[in-house]
C-alpha cells in the first residue's frame, strides 16, 4: 500500500472548473470529423490511424470539446521524449492552461504546477505515466497516445501498466477514455470498439525495398544514401542497437566478453575505449586477448548506432551525419535541439534506436532505413512478430510526410513483414489467431522471479514459490528455472511464468508468491 501510495501527489483544495472555449480549431478532413463523432459516442475507443493520418488534430478537437463543457483533461504520453513537439501543439490551441508533467521537471516547477491546477488556471495536463496519479478534478477526457508502447508499464515496484489503470480512474471519474495508435496493441484493437483512420494528412507515397542482410553497410545501402544525399535529401537510418558493437567475441572458442556481475555480453564503445554493460553499467578496458582461451584474435558483432555514424561519416565526409539514442539523448533540451536542428535540415542522416520511433515529426525525411529488424525476432518473446511488424511500419512512417519517399529493409524474413507494411490490421487478425487460448488478450501471464548472490539460495526461493502452485487448479505453469539472463548485477536469478483465465486466482498466487520472497509482475511484458 505504502508503494502504491507513494505514486500520488496530494490533493488541497481545487476550485471549480468553467467552460473554456478556445479561439483556435483545428480543421478536420471528413475522416478526422468522423473519427471525433465516433469517439464522442463512446466512453472508450482506440483511434487506429495510419502515421501522418492526422489524429493529433482528432485529440485536441476532443481535448476542446471536454474544455468547452467544464471539465479538464489528461494527455499522456509513453516518454519523455515525446513532450516537446506536443507541448508546441497544445500550447498553440490551449495557450497557458496546459503544463507538461515527467519526472525530470524540477521540484520548483512541479509545485507551480501543483498550485495552478488548484486554482484552475491550468485544465490540460500532458505528460509520461506518472501524470495520471496528479489531483485532476472534473476530468472529462484521458488521451492515451503511442498507446502500444511499453514505456506505459513500470518496470520497477510497483509494477503497473498506466494503460490498465485508465480504465479504472475513467469509470471512478466519470471520464471518458481515447486510446491511438498507428500500430495499436492487440489488447486495445481486441477490446474496444475501434475507428480506422485510414491514409495520410499530407500528399505522400511510398515504396518499400528489400535487401537479404541483417544488419550491414552493404554497396547497395550505400549507393542508396549517396542518391539521397546528392539529391539533398533527408535520411533517418534505424537499428536496435547502441554503441559501436553489442558484442565482440572470440574467433578461436567463440565466446563472448562478458560482464563480471551480469551473464550478458558488453557492448563495444570506441568513444570510450572501453566496453559497457547496458544492465549494470559496468565498465572496462577493452581486452587484448580472450579472457577464456587467451587468443588474441578478437572480432566484434553486432554493428550499433556508433559504427554507423562513423562509416557514414568516414564514406561522406561533407555530410553532416549525427546519433539519435540514449548515449546522446540524455536531457529534454538535448532532444529539442537535435529535432529542431534536424528539421531545419543542418543534419542530412539521422542514426538512432527505438528513439527514432516515438511518435515525432521529421517534416523532410525522404528515405528510411531499417537495420537490424530480424534481431527482435528471435527474442523469446510471444510478442516479439508484434513489436517487430510494428516497430517496422513506425519507423516506416517517420518517411514521406510530404511527396515521394522509400523505406529501405535488411530482412532474411521478407515474407514476414512484406505483406502487413500497408495493412497492419490485417497482422493484427491473423496474430488473434495464433494467439487464441494461448497468450494475452486470451488468457493473463503471472511472472514470479526469485533472486540472491546465493545462486542455491535463488533456486531455493522459486522451489518453495513453485510448491504453492499445487493448490491452485486452475493455473497452468508454462514455465520455470533459470531466467533468460541468469545474473544481474552480482544475483542470480530464477523464475516461474503461469497462465490462467482465472484472475482471481492470479492475484491471490501472486500475494503468496510475495509473502516468499518472490518479485511479481502481473502482465509481464519482458521475460529476459
Amino acid at each position: 500500500m505504502g508503494e502504491a501510495l507513494g505514486l500520488f501527489t496530494p490533493l488541497k483544495q481545487l476550485e471549480s472548473n468553467k467552460p473554456l472555449k478556445s479561439e483556435l480549431t483545428p480543421s478536420l478532413s471528413v475522416e478526422q470529423q468522423k473519427a471525433f463523432e465516433f469517439i464522442q459516442k463512446h466512453p472508450k475507443s482506440l483511434l487506429f490511424g495510419d502515421t501522418g493520418s492526422g489524429k493529433s488534430e482528432v485529440y485536441i478537437k476532443a481535448i476542446q470539446e471536454t474544455l468547452a463543457q467544464g471539465k479538464n483533461a489528461l494527455f499522456l504520453m509513453p516518454e519523455i521524449g515525446l513532450t516537446p513537439q506536443m507541448k508546441k501543439r497544445l500550447k498553440h490551441y490551449f495557450s497557458s492552461c496546459v503544463a507538461i508533467w515527467h519526472s525530470r521537471i524540477s521540484k520548483k516547477a512541479k509545485e507551480q504546477i501543483i498550485s495552478e491546477l488548484e486554482t484552475g488556471q491550468i485544465k490540460v495536463i500532458a505528460g509520461t505515466r506518472s501524470a495520471l496519479f496528479l489531483p485532476m478534478s472534473n476530468l472529462g477526457l484521458i488521451v492515451v497516445d503511442e498507446e502500444h508502447d511499453d514505456s506505459y508499464k513500470s518496470n520497477q515496484r510497483p509494477r503497473y501498466n498506466a494503460k490498465d489503470l485508465v480504465h479504472v480512474v475513467a469509470k471512478q471519474l466519470g471520464a471518458k477514455l481515447l486510446f491511438g495508435s498507428a500500430t495499436p496493441s492487440l489488447s486495445s484493437y481486441k477490446n474496444l470498439p475501434t475507428f480506422r483512420l485510414k491514409g495520410t494528412y499530407h500528399q505522400s507515397h511510398k515504396r518499400f525495398l528489400f535487401e537479404n542482410a541483417q544488419n550491414e553497410i552493404t554497396p547497395t545501402l550505400l549507393a542508396k544514401i549517396k542518391a539521397y544525399l546528392e539529391a539533398k535529401k533527408q535520411i533517418v537510418i534505424f537499428l536496435p542497437t547502441r554503441a559501436n558493437f553489442k558484442y565482440i567475441s572470440c574467433q578461436s572458442c567463440g565466446t563472448n566478453v562478458t560482464c563480471p556481475f551480469c551473464s550478458v555480453g558488453m557492448s563495444l564503445h570506441v568513444k570510450h575505449n572501453a566496453l559497457k554493460c547496458h544492465y549494470c553499467n559496468y565498465t572496462q578496458a577493452i581486452p587484448k586477448s580472450c579472457p577464456s582461451c587467451g587468443c588474441e584474435e578478437i572480432i566484434a558483432k553486432r554493428m550499433g548506432t556508433s559504427e554507423v555514424v562513423k562509416v557514414l561519416s568516414q564514406e561522406f565526409s561533407e555530410n553532416v551525419i549525427e546519433k539519435f539514442d540514449k548515449d546522446e539523448i540524455t536531457t529534454e533540451k538535448k532532444l529539442k535541439e537535435k529535432l529542431e536542428r534536424f528539421n531545419d535540415a543542418k543534419i542530412d542522416v539521422l542514426v538512432g534506436t527505438q528513439m527514432l520511433a516515438k511518435g515525432h515529426d521529421y517534416h523532410n525525411v525522404a528515405l528510411s532505413v531499417i537495420l537490424g529488424i530480424d534481431s527482435l525476432l528471435n527474442i523469446p518473446d510471444f510478442r516479439s512478430r508484434e513489436r517487430a511488424v510494428s516497430l517496422c511500419l513506425q519507423i516506416a512512417g517517420r518517411a514521406g510526410r510530404s511527396g515521394e519517399a522509400e523505406v529501405f529493409i535488411q530482412t532474411q524474413n521478407r515474407e514476414l513483414f512484406e505483406p502487413y507494411l500497408r495493412d497492419y490490421e490485417l497482422f493484427l487478425k491473423e496474430e488473434m489467431e495464433f494467439r487464441k487460448d494461448l497468450y494475452p488478450p486470451f488468457t493473463r501471464l503471472l511472472r514470479v522471479m526469485s533472486s540472491h548472490k546465493n545462486e542455491k539460495k535463488a533456486k531455493e526461493i522459486l522451489d518453495s514459490i513453485k510448491e504453492l502452485t499445487c493448490k491452485y487448479k486452475n493455473l497452468e505453469v508454462v514455465g520455470f528455472g533459470k531466467a533468460d539472463v541468469e545474473k544481474i548485477a552480482g544475483k542470480f536469478r530464477y523464475g516461474i511464468l503461469l497462465r490462467s483465465n482465472d484472475t482471481k486466482s492470479l492475484l491471490r498466487f501472486a500475494h503468496e508468491a510475495r509473502a516468499a520472497q518472490g518479485e511479481v509482475d502481473v502482465d509481464p511484458l519482458s521475460f529476459s
